[in-house]
């Protein structure tokens, strides 16, 4: 067959069978567009249900790489995506979707054989100073040019002459039709005929009796959380909304929240169609709307996570049982909270959530937005130990088009969407004794796709929000280095070993003095993130010079943590490195645990960001482990201007720090906290631990006291008077506030709390004059 018939049977197969079909046109860029207008005409697709993501022309909706988000929730008959100028794996990924059953993905790149050697805007991005552009790999490429030659529904057509050199053709046998039975409406129901008349799948039905729990049944002590999971494509936001906007009708305020607005979008466009088939005059304030109002009645708003964490306040928001919300809640608290892509969300930000009463998780399994595995993994725990009633939910079957489309299974394997660690059976024995330390090239991992997709996974699992562009970060970025700790698996005939715990390391500093210079005077210097903070941020122009590894993400497997691992792989990482750098560093969400952890293994905190990110809802924390007398001074000097700084920051930016985490952070400090303190600041503090003296009359030397006792160890305390100490003294919060915060019966009694706090303090640090006025009150 030549090229047009080629294509002509492509799309008549992807007809009959309602699957997708992809085209490869290969070479140049010019002779690609010419080809695949040629393409678009023997396929007789719709170029008004055509989008090119690109920056040539085809007579159909463009969009650029960088706005390849606008695709998602919508279905389109074709997509062509140029991968010549920019190949960004996220945007294939975010496209790719969007086919609709029976339709075309159009790909257009260079020669296959060549095409790893070329380097695009993408590969700039990978190479990180003092590394060029020429210093990337082509690894990703290549592998991904191997995946369309071997996955069948692939055609592959050299645009230049037009030669077919693989026709793409499945042949398939006829199979019995799946969608054209009539779906069945739950016996019994809660929610309007309607919600369950718009559902496409009897999965969605399922899916949406499921979430009618979320109801209040007129018992506002209820708590429940229902956990839907799909893979992308299966109408999960589709639900969401039809179950949003039945709630909105029986008039419950719902909040939505997502790492990004356009993660929810479909939500809000299904709720307020919902809502205007049921004859509901709403109120929106976008199209599409982020809030849909019924006046008078209930409501729908988006909230991004952080955001909607200080909307539910510190517990329930369902009420007390006069109908009022509770004390703790917000006046503006939410009735219920749809949670949509929740795998890309922290642990830490999700258990926030838990304060609504009814809240519902829903997520992708095998998707850019996360890991619906490592969501699984990572937080059902902790949602099982909570005082919710849980409920689970579960959409397999696909809406747009045939379940086993060859589409989405070759887009899974090149991206390694669905990648997982091994089996928990074939590690649940290994302990640090048993392990085997291994560092793996990118050259390491091609060879071996098993092995690929268990460091991947584990990866996945490492981090909230693991995307496609991080698989051509490991394969390609000059700065990355795997290490891994693996164990034997004896019961396999080929003695493999599986990968039990995985670490990621990036090369950072080193940077010569007009990147230095550069970084100093604000600019951003890519991959370089400990010398860029601490650099521009922190004034310190020399922090480049030395140079290190940072520590971007670490993981032991779900079925062997809490054993050592962790730990074993971090010394034999300090063992590697001791001899050839200056320092190992991390930054991440700072957490009680992980701060407690990385102290643990050597690290010590250096700096507190003063703002929230956006997705995880943390403040982040960066440490070093000096390996060197270079890397020594580098951590001695910021270790020292961290303490003087962190009680001004915690007073003012950092006020609103979690006070466990203000406690673990101080503990991870290593530097002197001097007191300088005068004979009369000694005996306002003794005075007030041992007489009458008050706090409010001179907080300052109150406040050097509690750093030198978290900082350096001192003083024997209570978990909640230690609490006391950060809200009271280091943040400065309200003795009200305080007081209800920690359980105290008045401010009174939060007062004399805090004297009695300092009792101990002021035996341990206390000058002659300090210990002179406790004796005045004991006699």
């Amino acid at each position: 067959m030549n090229f047009a018939e080629v294509v002509s049977a492509l799309r008549e197969e992807a007809e009959a069978t309602n699957e997708r079909r992809l085209l490869v046109l290969t070479g140049e860029r010019d002779a690609c567009y010419s080809t695949a207008d040629r393409a678009l005409d023997a396929g007789d697709v719709d170029r008004a249900e055509t989008t090119l993501v690109g920056t040539g022309k085809l007579g159909c909706e463009r969009v650029g790489p960088n706005r390849a988000d606008r695709l998602l929730g919508t279905t389109r008959e074709c997509v062509v995506f140029d991968a010549h100028a920019d190949f960004r794996p996220n945007a294939l990924g975010r496209v790719v979707g969007a086919v609709d059953g029976g339709g075309l993905f159009v790909l257009l790149t260079p020669v296959l054989d060549s095409w790893p050697d070329e380097r695009t805007d993408f590969d700039a991005t990978l190479a990180v100073p003092p590394d060029d552009i020429d210093s990337v790999s082509g690894n990703f490429r290549r592998r991904f040019a191997e995946t369309l030659r071997a996955h069948p529904g692939i055609a592959i057509v050299d645009a230049d002459s037009e030669m077919v050199e693989k026709d793409g053709l499945t042949h398939p046998k006829p199979r019995l039709s799946s969608g054209d039975e009539a779906l069945e409406l739950p016996e019994t129901h809660a929610f309007p005929d309607a919600a369950y008349d718009d559902c496409l799948t009897g999965d969605q039905i399922e899916v949406v009796r499921e979430l009618e729990t979320l109801r209040d049944g007129g018992d506002e002590t209820r708590k429940t959380a229902v956990v839907v999971e799909a893979d992308r494509g299966r109408g999960k936001s589709s639900a969401a909304g039809l179950s949003a906007g039945s709630l909105a009708a029986e008039d419950a305020d719902v909040l939505v929240t997502a790492p990004e607005y356009r993660s929810a979008r479909e939500v809000f466009i299904r709720a307020e169609a919902l809502l205007t088939e049921l004859g509901y005059e709403v109120e929106t304030d976008h199209d599409p709307p982020r809030t849909i109002e019924i006046p008078d009645g209930g409501r729908i708003r988006f909230a991004d996570p952080t955001e909607a964490e200080d909307l539910l306040g510190d517990s329930s928001s369902s009420g007390d049982s006069d109908g009022s919300k509770s004390r703790d809640a917000p006046a503006d608290a939410p009735d219920v909270v749809f949670v949509d892509e929740a795998a890309a969300l922290s642990v830490r930000l999700l258990e926030r959530f838990l304060a609504a009463p009814r809240v519902a998780f829903t997520t992708t399994i095998h998707g850019y937005e996360g890991a619906g595995r490592g969501f699984s993994v990572r937080f059902r725990d902790r949602l099982d130990e909570s005082d919710h009633e849980v409920r689970e939910a579960r959409l397999d079957e696909p809406i747009r088009y045939a379940e086993g489309d060859p589409v989405e299974v070759w887009a899974f394997r090149a991206l390694l969407l669905d990648a997982r660690p091994p089996v928990d059976a074939v590690v649940r024995d290994a302990n640090p004794e048993s392990v085997e330390y291994r560092t793996y090239t990118p050259a390491d991992l091609l060879a071996d796709e098993t092995l690929l997709r268990e460091v991947f996974g584990l990866l996945v699992l490492a981090h909230y929000r693991t995307e496609p562009d991080d698989l051509a970060r490991l394969l390609d970025a000059p700065n990355l280095a795997v290490r891994a700790l693996v164990r034997n698996d004896e019961s396999s005939r080929t003695a493999r070993q599986h990968v039990v715990a995985v670490a990621l390391l990036a090369r950072e500093g080193g940077l010569p003095a007009d990147v230095r210079e550069e970084m100093y005077e604000g600019g951003r210097v890519r991959g370089n993130m400990l010398p860029d903070v601490l650099t521009s941020q922190l004034r310190d122009e020399e922090a480049g010079v030395s140079v290190g590894r940072r520590v971007m993400r670490i993981a032991t497997h779900h079925a062997v943590r809490s054993r050592g691992l962790g730990s074993r792989l971090l010394s034999e990482i300090r063992r590697e490195f001791e001899a050839e750098l200056d320092w190992l560093g991390v930054g991440y969400g700072a957490t009680p645990e992980l701060l407690r952890f990385w102290q643990r293994n050597g690290y010590r905190t250096v700096q507190l960001s003063t703002t929230r990110n956006d997705t995880s809802g943390e403040y982040s924390a960066l440490m070093l482990d000096p390996l060197s007398e270079a890397g020594a001074d580098l951590r001695e000097r910021h270790s020292r201007w961290f303490a003087s700084r962190i009680g001004s920051m915690l007073a003012d930016p950092l006020r609103d720090a979690d006070p466990d985490v203000v406690r673990a952070l101080l503990r991870s400090v290593e530097a002197p906290v001097s007191l300088d303190l005068s004979d009369w600041d000694w005996r306002t503090v003794a005075s007030s631990a041992y007489g009458p003296g008050l706090y409010d009359a001179a907080p300052r030397p109150f406040r050097r006291i509690a750093l030198k006792h978290f900082v350096e160890g001192g003083g024997a305390l209570s978990d909640r008077e230690e609490r006391l100490l950060v809200r009271k003294v280091l943040q400065s919060h309200p003795w009200p506030a305080v007081a209800d915060e920690l359980g105290f019966h008045s401010a009174g009694q939060c007062m004399r709390a805090l004297g009695d706090a300092y009792e101990p303090l002021v035996d341990r640090y206390g000058t002659e004059t300090a210990l002179a006025e406790k004796r005045r009150y004991e006699e």
